[in-house]
């Protein structure tokens, strides 16, 4: 990652304390509503310079929403989005030329060439003649479509497409880069492909990337993470620190029957806090949270004989970081929630 020296306080003061850097971004209390629903409420959070921040959620938990506030499409209906000291609502024709935005949705045209879709951006944001010539190279050559410049883009691949993509969002050399939802449609092959390129614009370019993911293997490779769910936001660190937050081993189970009753027993007899996640009795299944789990499972099957069909035990997952946060799934159908017992 790139290197963040602290600035100090000046020398021969009492002490000399690190002063942290101004943040790039600082979302404030941003609120969003749609028709009388909260998209956000009260979300607030700060990305520093060169760092490489995921917005993760599932559908619905506002991520797109802020997405948009962000990239200057959308005004809040309240608090504020600063990016490199502009507001996003108040100033939004100064950001713009200092953030490249990449949509979930296509925006190159499959019937230009690369490099004509490349030059009309360009022009787009004041470039022209051999500078935007040169930029144009420049940014072929970096996401490694210099040899297919004067093809179509409809003969591209997916990832080429979305490589072509990211060139046109970093063609004027934004400090910022916003992406949304950036692998979809992409092979695995790709998606690799276009993490290591952030992770080069991070280390070596000193470039801020926001990235909006519902990826939990997406969200792993970021520096920090936002995780938002029905509008809030439910938890904010690194992904190790997020999930060093569970303190142990997490446990699922699988009753035989009544998984409720179960869970209100464990809790009573093993002084455990068990949680049913899932409303449906067929898929609703006992959750844990333990340290050695591995040796407190036997311990659970010789307390409840013949009542537990299976056991699994595992560390803990970014997943589990939101269910012990909300209380139910990433994914939910049909109004699932949990109960704690």
């Amino acid at each position: 990652m790139a290197s963040k020296t602290p600035a100090y306080a000046v020398a021969g003061s009492e002490a000399e304390v690190p002063i942290s850097p101004p943040a790039v971004i600082s979302v404030e209390d941003l609120v969003h509503r749609y028709d009388g629903r909260t998209a956000l409420n009260g979300v607030s959070f700060e990305v520093g310079h060169a760092e490489l921040f995921g917005l993760l959620g599932p559908n619905g938990s506002g991520k797109t929403t802020l997405f948009r506030i962000l990239s200057t499409l959308m005004v809040p209906v309240g608090g504020r989005a600063l990016i490199l000291g502009h507001d996003a609502a108040k100033d939004p024709d100064t950001l713009r030329r200092h953030i490249g935005v990449v949509f979930q949705a296509q925006s190159i045209d499959i019937k230009l060439t690369a490099a004509e879709n490349l030059w009309h951006q360009g022009h787009l944001y004041g470039l022209h003649g051999r500078v935007l010539k040169t930029r144009i190279q420049e940014m072929l050559g970096r996401v490694g479509l210099s040899d297919r410049a004067k093809e179509k883009a409809e003969t591209f691949s997916g990832g080429m497409q979305r490589r072509l993509e990211l060139a046109k969002g970093l063609l004027h050399h934004p400090s910022v880069l916003l992406l949304d939802e950036p692998t979809t449609g992409l092979d695995p092959g790709a998606r690799r492909d276009l993490w290591q390129y952030l992770r080069i614009l991070r280390d070596e370019e000193s470039v801020t990337v926001i990235v909006t993911t519902h990826l939990m293997e997406e969200a792993e490779r970021c520096d920090r993470l936002a995780i938002l769910n029905e509008g809030k936001l439910v938890a904010l660190g690194t992904p190790a620190d997020l999930k060093h937050e569970i303190g142990g081993d997490v446990i699922w189970l699988e009753a035989t029957r009544n998984p409720r009753d179960l869970a209100d027993r464990i809790s009573t007899r093993l002084g455990v806090e068990a949680t049913v996640i899932g409303d449906n009795e067929q898929d609703a299944r006992v959750r844990l949270e333990r340290e050695h789990g591995h040796r407190f499972i036997a311990e659970l099957a010789e307390s409840f004989p013949g009542e537990i069909q299976s056991i699994s035990v595992s560390k803990p997952t970014l997943e589990d970081v939101f269910i012990h946060r909300t209380g139910h799934r990433f994914w939910t159908e049909g109004g699932e929630s949990a109960t704690k017992a």
